[in-house]
């Protein structure tokens, strides 16, 4: 075995590997021997089966697998022997290999940058925070109160409006035949609720209490009754009242229907949630202040690949963003260049701050547990109701999703780490100041000296990872189609 550097420039690290025929040959053998012992031919013992059959028979999958670990063995040598920490997957490619031949394959790592991170003891942070005032409480118990609608009947038969409530009976006929699940009796129908399917509630405003309406629409065509997609239809709707909102009283019977014990209980758990808040807002802030204080504090050079990777994830969003916003690049206020010039920035700074937490968090050896890992999973499968099992299994079995996972869990971990060896000094600001966007206020210095340009949104999101990492989640699948039941046929 012979292992040669060829590179040595900055990050990266090349490396031409050669292993001696003889040496495969030996694995080969070994391999084929141990598999002889297990294996059953007809007219052969186990463990007597003569090794040109076993080389005949098995002797091609058995080579490809002495090659793959080989070579994995051999590259994990030339690492250790060098010292060398890669900072991705390493690029390996086999250059010259023939049955009885050496094996020849080429190496390529970026490797860790060697530096120090700084003395955390004197940062010094600012955290903002705000207080919950009794009118935010106040504002979002009546928004609550609002959402609880409590309809009575009118005390005089008027023409109901929207925002009324009627209580109908209806039968939905195609083609003068009443189809199963388009029939209801006692149905609440709130106009302007737009829970039915398009035009129906509409033809019922201005009813009244005792009368007949006949309704006529036409199920959508991506409706999920296909024997009903795209069909006309007839209601047949019989107005028993009509009822009106009424005013919900915000008292200790509204808080226990709610599943409070009273008003006071319901107040301390808007107070609380609002906390929650404002708490993570606080959080966010005192994150962005950290991470900006330990990119001025820190200056080493970055794998170009990793470099290159992020820069691609930024533009490609950018793109897709300009795309979604009917706009075009040379639309944009600084050139091609420019904008490329500045997201790479951008990329690389990404990848000196995850660098930088990731070392961070190997010297003082915080990890992230599979429990930890788990809980996460089920807070991401209960985003899918009806779903949960099937998504949880999905992200059992896929540990690049669990990796997507475990990443913002360590993030958060170091970040906590950190805080707690950093002097915090908490700072009592507005709500509103406490709501800002860091980047807005950018924005908004920079238009005092020019126009702001329009790739600011794409900025935004681009700069967003710095703040915390990206969560991604399985894509929802496309609920079951399911027959319509009764008084579902009518809805959306």
């Amino acid at each position: 075995m012979q292992i040669t550097q060829t590179n040595s420039d900055g990050l990266r690290r090349d490396f031409t590997i050669v292993v001696e025929a003889a040496e495969i040959d030996t694995k080969v053998t070994e391999r084929l021997t141990s598999v002889g012992a297990e294996v059953k031919l007809p007219g052969f013992r186990p463990g007597k089966v003569p090794l040109a059959i076993l080389r005949q028979r098995f002797g091609k999958s058995v080579m490809g697998e002495v090659l793959e670990q080989t070579v994995n063995e051999m590259s994990q040598k030339a690492l250790d022997d060098n010292d060398l920490r890669p900072a991705q997957q390493p690029k390996i490619e086999i250059t010259s290999f023939d049955e009885g031949k050496d094996l020849e394959f080429t190496l390529e790592v970026e490797v860790m940058p060697d530096f120090k991170p700084m003395d955390f003891s004197k940062l010094k942070l600012e955290k903002p925070v705000a207080e919950v005032e009794d009118e935010k409480v106040d504002e979002a118990l009546k928004e609550i109160a609002g959402q609880q609608k409590n309809f009575e009947k009118v005390a005089r038969n008027r023409k109901s409006k929207e925002g009324d409530a009627l209580l109908i009976d209806f039968v939905g006929k195609l083609d003068g035949e009443a189809f199963e699940g388009g029939s209801a009796e006692g149905h609440q129908l709130e106009l302007g609720s737009n829970t039915f399917i398009p035009g129906f509630e509409e033809q019922l405003v201005g009813a009244k209490g005792g009368d007949d309406v006949e309704v006529k629409v036409t199920f959508p065509e991506n409706y999920g009754a296909e024997h009903l997609a795209g069909k006309e239809a007839v209601f047949e709707v019989k107005v028993h009242e009509v009822q009106e909102a009424a005013e919900v009283e915000i008292n200790d019977e509204f808080a226990t229907k709610l599943g409070l014990e009273n008003l006071a209980a319901l107040k301390d758990a808007i107070r609380g949630q609002i906390e929650q808040q404002y708490n993570q807002l606080s959080r966010q802030a005192l994150k962005r202040g950290m991470l900006d204080a330990m990119a001025e504090a820190h200056d080493f050079d970055v794998p170009p690949g990793m470099k290159q990777g992020e820069f691609d994830n930024i533009w490609q969003q950018f793109q897709q963003e300009l795309e979604q916003n009917g706009e075009k690049l040379e639309d944009q206020d600084q050139s091609e260049e420019e904008l490329k010039a500045e997201y790479m920035g951008i990329a690389e700074r990404r990848v000196r701050l995850g660098l930088l937490l990731a070392e961070v968090g190997r010297i003082n050896n915080i990890e992230v547990s599979q429990e930890e890992v788990n809980q996460a999973m089920i807070a991401q499968a209960r985003n899918y109701p009806g779903q949960e099992r099937m998504i949880f299994e999905m992200f059992q079995k896929r540990p690049e999703m669990q990796a997507q996972l475990r990443a913002p869990i360590f993030e958060d971990k170091v970040i906590d780490f950190i805080s707690e060896l950093a002097t915090v000094t908490e700072k009592k600001v507005s709500v509103e100041d406490l709501m800002k966007d860091p980047d807005e206020e950018a924005d908004a210095k920079q238009k005092k000296k020019k126009a702001a340009p329009k790739k600011a949104a794409a900025k935004k999101s681009a700069d967003a990872k710095d703040e915390e990492a990206p969560k991604k989640a399985p894509a929802k699948k496309a609920a079951a189609k399911k027959p319509a039941a009764k008084k579902d046929a009518a809805k959306k």
